[in-house]
This record gives structure tokens, C-alpha cells and sequence, in this order.
């Protein structure tokens, strides 16, 4: 195909540009994506492309040498080709908050949930910012689409819109799809397991989310797969296994059975003879398990794990997610590296090239990923910013120095270093108007952007989406992590090697040498990197011509974190001297603790006032799946997500420590207070037992706590004395036949289970909110009394509380293993947290 134009217009630009011909044709010798410009013999301009896609972006390079030198180039012979197979970003069909009635990923297709979804102007200026930045991909995240997008003919009942609804979406998703293909883009519907429409789950009388497929759920969701692949052919899909599908073989069936057989029927109803690529998430799933066997019955997949987490930490990952990541990409397929969520880095600008560049080096080199997935800085609010503003700022303006920069070095990482700062400056310098400026703008970004990584890596609880860490942490999660779930990948695997505060105290303390990164470290080096960003910002504010007011914004946002670094430096630096004060007993290591502690609250003040005009909240996902610092919600309602809410409880904890310093000066260490004199029985609630798979009992010392052992509590904390537990076969349990105990109550109440700090492989674990979202909507993930009873040949047991609605209900928990149930209590009481001090062997 060749092509042959007069005149050139540059788009937006108002320029044209004639005298010379510019040639275009397409040479499939070249490659995919692949361009050459070419000034030929006889003085016209040539642009080849290995494709339609690479003759597009031979006509971007054009435009952006066009407009550096201001004509067509008197010489040129320049070939290009991207490193990545992939580069694109996902938008999350999702929201900050949970649908009444529904869980996390639950958002139906609708006008009202996601007005910009029906605007067609927002998509061709959106996938316009896309093909510009020479991305390819375009991933949109929902936890069941199908029910918005597709008819069923089996199942009428399960669509989630009105029909009118349902025509538009059908429209938009056509055009969005059509858009795409027109800029050389794919789109992917990403969805998760098992989460069904819930029209579906209420006509079934079944949860919306399943841990186990059902016959039903395996034929509704094949069904609808196979008719999104007819309907919509060009458009791929990414397959989440895990969450609420628990068990690698339910996973495997589910995987090869239902959603890959779905697509080999959708291909033979769309006629299709090439199979579509299919992208397999690895998160909360072991791919390698589950790829061997959907290889099998399925060739065109991909997979996709995450980067660093759900935080942006290290351009060094290391241990089982590289390994992880290493396998995958050692199948031959594409490989996508997924920069997910940045819990660690919302809500502020982030523009750190220097760092995104080795990542995406990392990426290549490290992990053999070929293709980069990122997401936006604040997704559970796309498209708009978490700004306050008259007219929200819109994500992919505001951060457009994040999606530049991925999208750059996905599609070269190797960029000569002088060649590529003179890149920024140039598009800086066009922003605000000043070079000077725009060096001092570029090096403030790199600067405030080392910040935030080295925090989360070596003070964090984790790197998973439950945390926020601008939102600051306590003193006791920074002093005893492991009451706080931590989640070790944080620095097994998402971090450079390093010690913990622990870890450091101790070697501290007892003067042995220290390796890797260490915490004094980390706090030297963020408040030297935060106070030259901030320097260099309000230098740049002086030199700036032009946008002032958005160069205003981003040097509110780096005063932010330089008083984001000063609050953990300070904490920081109070946990090691109450760390240190359990090994010294001296109590002037307490009282300089108190100290750094009123330090750290000085700059979180500051914080709350610096961010109480500039930004409406710190993070996006405003649920109970928030848990550090506190809770981000509670019976469906935001909490926690504004530093100024969270002002007045940190005053609380200094002021609770300061009394505590002075207890200790006056009284010196008191001794552990083992009197349980007081401690009363907790009032018993009803319960009836509608399973035949298991019993009640009576908790008491002498008392068996399975059916099918010979487990005898031997000794058991006074509060859970007297009530009604629950018996079934522990060989079932810890094999994974465990089957849900179902019981009926009259009144909500709380189910009190043992998780058994014994081998996985037998005992069930306490799951995780980085693998499974919905792990605490009936609560139950912290302890709420450890060490809580004595049984024989059973290791030491943590009590957790877990909440029912009254009426007909199952016991249900995720993952598989076995565990004791201790008692049911009305949902009223409050069960006071303490160790009881019953371990295993006493």
C-alpha cells in the first residue's frame, strides 16, 4: 500500500507544511509496529511501516520533528521499533465505594455509576492522548461485565441493566472498540472469579461472589464469555482466577473449562479460525499450575503479574515475584508487567522519569516482561483527579508527566541519558514557559519521587492496596508490625535487601554489623531528597512564565511529601528508641521517643493543613478494605481518608504516650498483669445447627473440638468458658472437603473461630486483603484475643470474630485447612482484646 500527499497538517496545530511530497507505504519486512523515515534521492519525504500501526507512528515522529525544527527535515534516515509487544494503561470500571447490597468489583455498566463512559467526545480525547504517547493497549477492569454488555438467552434473569441501558452499552462499547482499532489500540475486558450478576445470585438464591463454581454458575458464565467473544471478536480478555475462586483445582477447571471453552465457543459463533489472545492474571493464583494445564486446551495466552505490588517500591524486585514473573515469561508468550494501584504514591503528582525508566528496565531485563500494563494514579475515581478544583482536573491531563514517562520508556527504556533530558526540558519548557524552570521542575520530580518507594519498602505493613501511606502510620504498627498483618513480599520481594526496625534495633542493640538497606538509611535519604525537591520547586516558582496555577499544585504536592518524609523520619526514629528502651530499660530512651513522637505530629499537622484546600481525599479506595493506619470504612460508609481526620487520633497517641512515660518515671516497669479475676464469661447467643457434616459442643476445659479427633481443651481463657462451639471432621478440613456449615440464628451474632499457628498444609491460614479483597467483609482478619486456649497436639491458637446477619447462614471462610470454632456471641457485645497467655505445651 503506498500513499502520496502535498501538503502535511499537524494535528491541532493549525501548521501546514507543503513543497516536497511526502511518500508513505507499508513494508511488512519491517516488523510490527515498526517505522523508517526516509528522506529520499529525489529530496521527498518517505515514511515506511511494518504495519498500519507503525506508519501511524512514522507520521507522529514526523509531526514531532516537524514541530522542533519548524519544517519538513532537509535529511533523515531513522528506523524505530517499540522494546514492548504491549504499552497501555486500564481504566477501572469501579468505584471508591461499594454499591448497597454488594461487594468489592460490583458495578454494573450504568449512565449513573459512570457518566463518561457514554461521552464520546471524552474517548476521542482520551484515546487520542493514548496513540500520541504510542501506546497500544487499553485494558478496562470491572468485576463482572458481561451482565451489561451481553444477552444470555438461557438466562434472561441475569442481565444487570434496563434494555435501554443495555443499547447504549452495546453503542459505546462498539464505538470505544472501532475508536481503538482506528489508533492501533486493543481493548481488554479484564473480569474476575467467580463474580456473578447479581439478578443471577438472587433467582439462584448463591452469594454474587463464589469460592466453588456450581453447575449453574459453570453454564451462565461459559454462555457468556462464548457470547462476548461473538459479539465483540476484536476485543480481548484477561481472566483474574483468584479471590473469591478459591482451590488450584476449582481454579483449573474454572480456567480451562469455563472461561477458555467459553471462548472456543464464541469462536465458532463469530466464525472465527485464530484463536484471540487470552491474558491470564497470576495474582492470587499459582500460574504455575495453572498455565501447564490451560496451555492444553488453549495456545494465544498471555499472563500478567504485578510489578512491585499494589505500590510503586524498587526497580530491584527480587524473590518469589521475580521468580513468579521469570516463569511466565520463560513460556514463550507475552509477558505484561502490571505497575498496579500505587497505594504508596496517591494522591500526589508523580513525575520521577530517572525512576520509571529503570523500572521498565528492571521489567525487561529482570522479569522478561514484553509488554508494560499500568495503571492511573488515583483509579477508583477515573477520570477525575483527587484535586479540589472548579472544574475536576482530569487524571490524564494532570499526571500526564506518569503516563508520558511509562510510555516513553516502554517503548525504548535505552534512551541516551543527555538526549532524554533534553526531552523533558524541551516538553517542560513548553508547559511553563521558563528552560531554567523546567530544569529545576524536572529535577524536584525526580527528587520528591524517591521518596515514597523508600517509606513504604522499609517501614510499610505492606505493599497491598490496604494501606495508604500518606496518610501516616502508628506508632505500634511501626513498634509491632506483626499485630498488623504484615505481608512480607513487601521486603522479601518488593524491596531492596534490607533490615526491618526490628531487625535493625536488635543488631543495634547487641553491636553486630548490619547489612542492606537500613532504617536510618531510608530516613536520612528521604529528608535530604525531600528538601532538595522542595528547593528546587520553589526556585522553578519564581523562573515559571506560564501555567502557574497547575506549577502551584505540584509545588503543594512536593511540600507534601517533604512533610510526609519529615512524619515517618520522626516516627521512625521513635519506634527505634522504644525498640531500644525493651533491651535498656532506660527511661531517657522513652523520653526522647516522646519527643520524636511530637516531631512526627508537628509535620503531619502541617500535612493536614497543606492538603486540607488542595485535595478532597488521600486515597481512592474509601472502603473497610483500608485497615493502615485505620480503617478506611465501616457499615458502607468512608472513613479515615482525609489527613485531617486523621489529626485528632494521632493527638490521641501522643498524649497517650507521654502518660505512659511519665507511669514509667514515677513507677518504673510495671509487671505483666496476669490477674483474670475480673474477666467474666461472654453471654452465650443461640444457635441451630442445619448441617449434618457437624455438631455443637460445650466449650470447657476437658471439652473435644473435633469429631474425629482426639483434641481435648486443657485449658482455655475465661471469657470463652461456657459457650456453644461447633464441631466437624478435621480430616476433612485440612484435605479441603470442608463443607460450609450452615446454621440459623435469631439474632445477628458473632461466630468466634481459632485459626491454629500450625503447618498451612493442615491448618487453615488467616487470608490476606493483597489476595483477597473480600477477606473481611464479615470482619475477622486481626486477632481479637491470641493465645486464647490450650488443646492437645494442637500449636497455639488466635481467636478472630467473624459477623452474621440473623436468619438462615453459612460458614464459609477462605482458603482451605482446618480451624476450631469457640463459641457464638450476640453481634452487640464487645469482646475486649488481650493475650490470654494458653500456648501450646503449657
Amino acid at each position: 500500500k503506498k500513499y502520496s500527499y502535498d501538503t502535511i497538517i499537524l494535528k491541532g496545530a493549525g501548521q501546514s507544511y507543503s513543497g516536497r511530497k511526502i511518500e508513505m507505504s507499508i513494508d511488512e519486512k519491517l516488523g510490527a509496529e515498526c517505522f523508517h523515515l526516509l528522506v529520499g534521492q529525489s529530496g521527498n519525504m518517505e515514511i515506511h511501516g511494518g504495519d498500519a500501526s507503525g506508519l501511524l507512528y512514522g507520521c507522529i515522529e514526523l509531526e514531532a520533528r516537524i514541530k522542533a525544527s519548524g519544517g519538513l527535515p532537509a535529511a533523515v534516515d531513522f528506523t524505530d521499533k517499540p522494546a514492548m509487544k504491549l504499552r497501555g494503561p486500564c481504566i477501572g470500571m469501579q468505584k471508591t465505594f461499594l454499591l448497597p447490597g454488594r461487594k468489592v468489583y460490583e458495578y454494573p455498566y450504568t449512565p449513573e455509576l459512570f457518566p463518561w463512559f457514554y461521552d464520546k467526545s471524552y474517548w476521542k480525547e482520551y484515546l487520542d492522548f493514548l496513540v500520541e504517547n504510542r501506546m497500544n493497549t487499553l485494558y478496562l477492569w470491572n468485576g463482572h461485565p458481561f451482565a451489561s454488555l451481553v444477552k444470555v438467552k438461557e438466562y434472561p434473569f441475569a442481565m444487570e441493566v434496563s434494555e435501554e441501558t443495555f443499547r447504549k452499552n452495546v453503542e459505546m462499547f462498539k464505538y470505544v472498540t472501532e475508536e481503538c482499532d482506528r489508533r492501533g489500540i486493543w481493548l481488554v475486558q479484564m473480569f474476575y472469579s467467580i463474580i456473578l450478576p447479581k439478578p443471577f445470585a438472587d433467582h439462584y438464591k448463591i452469594a454474587t461472589q463464589l469460592a466453588a463454581p456450581t453447575p449453574e454458575s459453570s453454564d451462565y458464565t461459559r454462555k457468556a464469555i462464548a457470547e462476548f467473544v461473538h459479539q465483540y471478536p476484536n476485543v480481548g480478555l484477561m481472566v483474574c482466577l483468584g479471590e473469591a475462586l478459591q482451590g488450584l483445582d476449582n481454579q483449573i477447571y474454572w480456567c480451562t473449562n469455563v472461561v477458555l471453552g467459553g471462548v472456543k465457543d464464541g469462536m465458532k459463533l463469530a466464525g472465527l479460525t485464530t484463536e484471540p489472545p487470552v491474558v491470564v492474571r497470576t495474582h492470587a493464583t499459582d500460574a504455575r499450575v495453572i498455565m501447564p494445564e490451560a496451555l492444553k486446551v488453549y495456545k494465544n495466552l498471555y499472563t500478567e503479574a504485578k510489578f512491585n505490588g499494589e505500590s510503586l517500591t524498587t526497580w530491584e524486585p527480587r524473590g518469589t515475584r521475580q521468580e513468579l514473573q521469570q516463569t511466565m515469561s520463560a513460556l514463550g508468550s507475552t509477558h505484561i508487567a502490571n505497575i498496579h494501584i500505587l497505594a504508596n504514591l496517591e494522591p500526589f503528582r508523580y513525575g520521577a522519569q530517572r525512576f520509571i525508566k529503570k523500572c521498565v528496565q528492571a521489567a525487561r531485563e529482570r522479569l522478561g516482561a514484553k509488554a508494560i500494563h499500568l495503571y492511573p494514579l488515583c483509579y477508583w475515581n477515573w477520570p477525575d483527579s483527587p484535586d479540589i478544583a472548579t472544574v475536576p482536573l482530569k487524571q490524564y491531563d494532570r499526571d500526564w508527566m506518569w503516563f508520558d514517562a511509562w510510555a516513553r520508556y516502554s517503548w525504548n527504556p535505552y534512551i541516551d541519558e543527555k538526549e532524554d533530558h533534553q526531552w523533558w526540558i524541551g516538553k517542560l519548557t513548553e508547559k511553563y514557559g521558563d528552560k531554567e524552570a523546567a530544569e529545576k521542575i524536572l529535577a524536584a520530580m525526580n527528587d520528591s519521587g524517591e521518596c515514597a518507594p523508600r517509606l513504604l519498602r522499609r517501614f510499610g505493613i505492606t505493599e497491598g492496596n490496604r494501606q495508604t501511606l500518606s496518610l501516616g502510620m502508628t506508632l505500634d504498627q511501626l513498634v509491632n508490625p506483626d499485630d498488623h498483618q504484615p505481608f512480607p513480599e513487601l521486603w522479601e520481594s518488593q524491596s531492596p535487601p534490607g533490615e526491618r526496625l526490628q531487625e535493625f534495633a536488635e543488631k543495634d542493640w547487641k553491636k553486630q554489623p548490619h547489612s542492606g538497606e537500613t532504617p536510618p538509611q531510608i530516613m536520612l535519604e528521604v529528608l535530604d531528597f525531600s528538601a532538595k525537591a522542595v528547593g528546587e520547586i520553589d526556585a522553578a516558582m519564581v523562573l515559571a512564565k506560564t501555567n502557574l496555577e497547575e506549577l502551584q499544585r505540584v509545588n503543594n504536592d512536593i511540600h507534601c511529601i517533604r512533610l510526609m518524609s519529615e512524619n515517618y523520619a520522626a516516627k521512625a526514629q521513635a519506634a527505634l528508641l522504644v525498640l531500644r528502651y525493651r533491651n535498656s530499660g532506660n527511661i531517657a530512651d522513652m523520653e526522647l521517643a516522646s519527643q520524636k513522637l511530637g516531631q512526627s505530629l508537628d509535620a503531619y499537622k502541617e500535612l493536614a493543613d497543606l492538603t486540607y484546600s488542595s485535595y478532597r481525599f488521600a486515597n481512592g479506595m474509601q472502603t473497610a478494605q483500608r485497615k493502615i493506619p485505620l480503617p478506611g470504612g465501616a457499615k458502607g460508609k468512608p472513613a479515615n481518608f482525609h489527613w485531617k481526620q486523621l489529626v485528632p487520633f494521632y493527638q490521641r497517641e501522643l498524649a497517650e504516650f507521654q502518660a505512659k512515660v511519665e507511669r514509667l518515671k514515677k513507677f518504673g516497669n510495671e509487671p505483666a498483669n496476669n490477674d483474670e479475676s475480673s474477666v467474666k464469661p461472654l453471654p452465650a447467643a443461640q444457635i441451630t445447627i442445619l448441617s449434618t457434616n457437624a455438631e455443637t459442643y460445650t466449650v470447657e476445659k476437658g471439652a473435644r473440638v473435633f469429631t474425629d479427633r482426639q483434641f481435648f481443651i486443657r485449658d482455655i481463657a475465661p471469657e470463652l468458658v461456657g459457650l456453644t462451639g461447633i464441631r466437624f471432621s478435621h480430616n476433612d478440613a485440612k484435605k479441603g472437603r470442608y463443607s460450609p456449615i450452615e446454621f440459623q440464628v435469631n439474632v445477628p451474632v458473632q461466630i468466634l473461630v481459632g485459626y491454629v499457628a500450625g503447618p498451612s498444609t493442615e491448618w487453615l491460614t488467616v487470608p490476606r486483603l493483597e489476595v483477597a479483597a473480600q477477606a473481611d467483609d464479615r470482619g475477622g482478619l486481626a486477632p481479637v484475643i491470641k493465645n486464647c486456649v490450650t488443646i492437645d497436639a494442637v500449636p497455639s491458637v488466635e481467636l478472630h470474630s467473624f459477623s452474621f446477619g440473623a436468619g438462615r447462614q453459612k460458614l464459609d471462610l477462605i482458603g482451605q485447612g482446618s480451624f476450631v470454632v469457640l463459641g457464638i456471641v450476640p453481634q452487640s457485645v464487645t469482646i475486649g482484646h488481650r493475650d490470654a497467655r494458653r500456648r501450646a505445651g503449657d
